[in-house]
């Protein structure tokens, strides 16, 4: 019993960015150091959000057990996006941007600087041969080559909404400042998508303004959280009833258009027509894969990778999070993945083999308004107070360690 609650709480407290965190944290004390000799090593990482940054830092703490290495940090954005906040950072003066917009460069002058660069500029192209990867930043073109690659780049959404970092940290900070003004005025909402952001995009709206916004969620499925056990999608249909959201199931919007007066017409697959101030599509993610080479991808555009993580038939290259495809693109994943993608890393440098990632059971837990939530692992439901009171701050207090390197 006391196994289970830690895991539930882990699950929930990270906001199911570090499942099964706790299971490996002694990886790194079981392996033997290997010499601390030999040639530099040269480990690129691409990619600047959780999976990158937590991966660089693991590595570097293990310096001593590595041997001499260097890690060049590749990322567009010059600052870390806690986008596990968004669902109620659009809303005005609910989160400072300072909360959720961390600088990645402050958190790695801890190390010596002979032991990484961090680059503020995006994968052009790879060349596995070569072992070389084509970027470009501030300074133009240029080429890195790399003994071991990281492919990290993570996914966004298909419109330019601010639930995933954008291109840039300046286009991100715009975008989500352009959506709190937009509700801020709005009177009507309306959310596409029922999985887990727009179900807490639409509790947000909902507990913060009540019946002062008419907040409208759609879904093409029979049910919200349609990928959920059904007890949880139960259990929050209840909770968005409750907050008097309207929910519209198996519908989808077929076509927007503005209108004169500034509002938004939407058609929907039931040929129904609303007018709306304020449209929000949270589906729709790709992944940053466009540099990488077709043949690498699978046909939804994500890095076929092995259970080690190793992109298939190049040995020393490797893809976690969101652009990999052996789990869902989903943050929950991406913590356990980049502890055992470090571990292999420290193998491999020390001339040992890698070992397998185990699959986990699936799990979701999110909050729906600001007094409760739902989630599930496995086929366990978690209790509603049990995510709330893990889960109430959207663990910004997790992102300043995060950054830092202080959580590793």
């Amino acid at each position: 019993m006391v196994y289970i609650i830690r895991l539930l709480a882990s699950i929930v407290q990270q906001g199911l960015t570090t499942v099964f965190h706790f299971l490996t944290i002694n990886y790194f004390a079981e392996l033997p150091p290997p010499p601390a000799t030999g040639p530099m090593k040269k480990i690129v990482i691409l990619g600047g959000s959780f999976g990158g940054i937590s991966t660089a830092h693991r590595i570097l703490k293990q310096f001593s057990k590595t041997g001499p290495v260097k890690i060049t940090l590749v990322s567009p954005n010059t600052h870390f996006y806690w986008n596990v906040a968004a669902p109620r950072a659009i809303l005005p003066g609910q989160i400072s941007d300072e909360k959720v917009f961390l600088p990645i460069a402050a958190g790695f002058k801890q190390y010596n600087s002979s032991q990484y660069e961090i680059i503020t500029g995006r994968a052009q192209s790879l060349d596995f041969e070569t072992k070389t990867v084509e970027i470009i930043d501030e300074s133009g073109e240029r080429t890195l080559d790399y003994d071991y690659l990281v492919l990290a780049t993570g996914s966004r959404h298909a419109g330019n909404i601010p639930f995933k970092t954008l291109d840039t940290t300046e286009k991100t900070r715009e975008a989500l400042h352009d959506y709190q003004e937009q509700v801020k005025k709005a009177k009507t909402i309306v959310i596409g998508g029922a999985g887990p952001t727009g179900v807490e995009t639409a509790g947000e709206l909902a507990f913060e303004y009540g019946k002062q916004k008419r907040t409208i969620l759609l879904t093409p499925a029979t049910q919200v959280l349609d990928s959920a056990i059904p007890s949880v999608s139960k259990v929050a249909s209840d909770i968005l009833h409750r907050l008097a959201v309207e929910v519209k199931f198996s519908t989808r919007v077929i076509s927007s258009s503005p209108t004169s007066s500034g509002q938004i017409e939407l058609t929907l697959s039931s040929g129904e027509r609303i007018l709306t101030d304020m449209y929000i599509p949270t589906y729709g993610v790709v992944p940053n894969s466009s540099y990488i080479p077709a043949s690498y991808l699978d046909e939804k555009g994500f890095v076929k990778v092995d259970q080690q993580f190793r992109v298939r038939g190049q040995p020393n290259v490797f893809a976690i999070g969101d652009v990999s495809n052996l789990e869902p693109p989903q943050v929950m994943f991406v913590d356990k993945q980049s502890t055992h993608l470090a571990k292999n890393i420290v193998l491999v440098l020390g001339g040992k083999q890698p070992v397998e990632y185990k699959l986990g059971p699936k799990g979701l837990g999110l909050q729906i308004g600001r007094k409760t939530g739902t989630g599930h692992l496995g086929n366990f439901k978690i209790p509603g107070f049990l995510v709330h009171m893990l889960r109430k701050n959207l663990l910004l207090d997790k992102v300043a360690p995060l950054v830092d390197g202080s959580a590793f």
